[in-house]
């Protein structure tokens, strides 16, 4: 078998880090965030007021049970950017949910924030197998869903060659993966399984992707149950 595993040499500080560094770092950066939310979103100064609590109050991470929740209604209440604790000005995207059970939840990226979210998928992307080089065929879907653009930053990031296909056309997708021969594939898994049923309508087995020695990361993400983690 192909042993991927990363370099202890390629891994950044943090991923190599003991406990107790992680729990400090931890520390300094949840005061950061609690001092912040408090001090820029009214919402948070009007909640931590009605809890009775101040981000001085945090003085271990234990502390973190004293303040309260941020609710899915807190989201809605907020639409679109009653939330934001930078000008809307400094936001450089968009993304949203579907809507689907009320007000979309909307969240504001600015250009930190997509720097840092781009790391982070990069070293999931490592994590899991992913090197420099590879060939990534990335179905999660653009747009408003964070999924694709979110994991597509984050694939460049690493040197990954990135197959931009998003969600949808499954035949097109059928072929894409058996012209361009991925590494990896990035999908949700209900989609997983709509491709893998779209490889047998073609009289396809998707087998030899894998047995070939193309295929060798699926990485997949989202909701699914139980009888959908058999399968796949």
């Amino acid at each position: 078998m192909l042993d991927l595993a990363p370099r202890r040499e390629d891994l950044e500080p943090i991923e190599i880090a003991s406990r107790a560094e992680i729990l400090a770092l931890q520390l300094v950066r949840l005061k950061r965030t609690l001092r912040r939310a408090y001090e820029r979103v009214p919402h948070y100064r009007r909640a931590f007021e009605a809890a009775g609590v101040h981000p001085d109050d945090l003085a271990s991470l234990a502390d973190l049970a004293k303040f309260p929740f941020t609710c899915k209604e807190d989201l809605r209440t907020g639409y679109p950017f009653g939330l934001f604790a930078v000008a809307r000005e400094e936001i450089v995207r968009l993304h949203a949910s579907s809507g689907t059970t009320g007000r979309p939840t909307v969240v504001g990226y600015t250009r930190g924030d997509i720097e840092v979210w781009a790391g982070l998928v990069a070293r999931s992307i490592r994590a899991s197998g992913g090197r420099p080089g590879m060939k990534l065929h990335n179905a999660y879907g653009y747009g408003l869903f964070t999924g694709g653009l979110g994991l597509h930053y984050g694939a460049e990031r690493l040197g990954l060659t990135t197959i931009p296909v998003s969600g949808g056309m499954t035949e097109r997708q059928v072929q894409l993966i058996v012209d361009f021969e991925p590494d990896i594939i990035t999908v949700t898994p209900s989609y997983m399984l709509a491709i893998l049923d779209e490889f047998r309508r073609q009289g396809r087995d998707p087998r030899h992707l894998a047995q070939g020695g193309h295929l060798r990361r699926r990485t997949v993400d989202g909701r699914h149950a139980r009888r959908d983690r058999s399968r796949l």
